[in-house]
């Protein structure tokens, strides 16, 4: 993706957050596995969710962090999930953050859609203690 990656000031704003957020292995994956097939898509992730949205002032990478976690948890996108919970230690939402979102997802998207996404959450706390811990 790095050869043929647009350079639009968002595209470049947009992989500066992006490798904020979910740090430099993750996006190094990432781009190494595109292919022409899904370049297109890559190229549109890093210009609109992570060179716009993620990107804009008003909310703190903590707080779009919890709101992107319960939303992900709410539309049931546990891979999703699992990338959003590991990159808090990037956001700085904290787990107390995360229960509180997780806790929203009961009461506004349903008991079985928070009761799952907590079990992926847990998981990648464990996974993450274990990384530090090594």
């Amino acid at each position: 993706m790095n050869e043929d990656a647009p350079s639009s000031e968002r595209y470049i704003k947009g992989m500066s957050t992006r490798r904020a957020v979910l740090g430099d292995a993750h996006v190094d994956r990432a781009t190494a596995a595109v292919t022409e097939f899904d370049r297109p898509f890559q190229e549109l992730i890093t210009e609109a969710a992570w060179g716009h949205v993620w990107s804009r002032p008003t909310l703190t990478k903590r707080e779009r962090s919890i709101v992107t976690i319960a939303l992900l948890a709410a539309l049931g996108q546990d891979d999703e999930v699992a990338m959003h919970v590991r990159a808090t230690a990037n956001t700085g939402a904290s787990r107390e953050d995360i229960c509180e979102a997780l806790l929203h997802v009961a009461i506004y998207a349903g008991v079985p859609a928070a009761n799952h996404a907590i079990k992926i959450a847990k998981q990648a706390f464990e996974q993450m203690d274990a990384e530090q811990a090594a």
